[in-house]
């Protein structure tokens, strides 16, 4: 579609915050309400529109443009980033007796009145995002939960992670942490375009087998560590975060 039309500068500024702003609803609208309120044609445009108008004037381009989650950004290496809150994980156990003994270390802190909260975990890759005035400036991996990498451009094409945030009630800073993972439905897409893919390619059953995605665990695991970042979008990568770090 073609927008190159006569527009001065100012109007051009408008249009593409008008344009962030309604494209930010609408992914809003999909991702965290489950309501979509456009079609996906009716989207696409918008955000070629947008992707135009930043080309044309990238001086009015916004590192919190949602054009940002089209991807394209190649990162050859990965920078490591130092935690500035420790990232620890959870701990496993398969053994009653284990549990027996974390319930007697728990009373002897706490006292006897103590109740358990069990809840379904998703089985992603950990990831700390960090906010400063509202804006995501800066996303990085578990690692060893001193330091880990920073994976900013692959997690902005995330359509779940605000790039900006609604005007609110949060610090100037502050870090949420949580878990990416790959929806059931995007693992099964990726494996069956692949497949049809190598059977075009003259692949056998065995060949073909060995090549696709084992599961969606390690298949986030391995998307969000891809260098480019227009691959990660395509994947179609999903996250939920839940707990919130800052020093006001």
């Amino acid at each position: 579609m073609n927008f190159d039309f006569i527009m001065t500068e100012q109007e051009a500024k408008n249009r593409i915050e008008q344009l962030m702003h309604q494209i930010d609803e609408h992914n809003h609208a999909y991702y965290v309400l489950s309501n979509p309120t456009i079609s996906d044609k009716e989207f696409d445009t918008l955000l070629e529109e947008l992707i135009g108008l930043e080309k044309k004037y990238p001086q009015f381009a916004s590192k919190e443009s949602p054009s940002q989650r089209v991807g394209g950004e190649i990162t050859k290496q990965f920078k490591a980033v130092k935690h500035k809150y420790p990232m620890l994980s959870l701990g496993n156990t398969y053994s009653e007796d284990e549990l027996r003994d974390f319930d007697e270390r728990v009373r002897k802190v706490t006292g006897d009145d103590v109740e358990y909260v069990c809840e379904l975990k998703f089985d992603g890759v950990a990831i700390g995002l960090a906010y400063h005035q509202g804006r995501l400036i800066q996303a990085v991996t578990r690692g060893d939960g001193v330091q880990g990498d920073d994976i900013t451009a692959n997690v902005k094409t995330i359509g779940s992670i605000p790039l900006r945030l609604k005007p609110g009630d949060y610090p100037e800073d502050f870090e949420i942490r949580g878990e990416i993972f790959m929806p059931r439905s995007s693992f099964e897409k990726i494996n069956a375009d692949m497949e049809a893919q190598l059977l075009e390619d003259g692949y056998n059953e065995v060949e073909i087998s060995e090549r696709l995605l084992k599961n969606p665990r390690n298949a986030a695991s391995g998307t969000i560590k891809m260098q480019d970042s227009a691959v990660v979008a395509r994947r179609k990568l999903d996250c939920y975060l839940y707990f919130v770090f800052s020093e006001s």
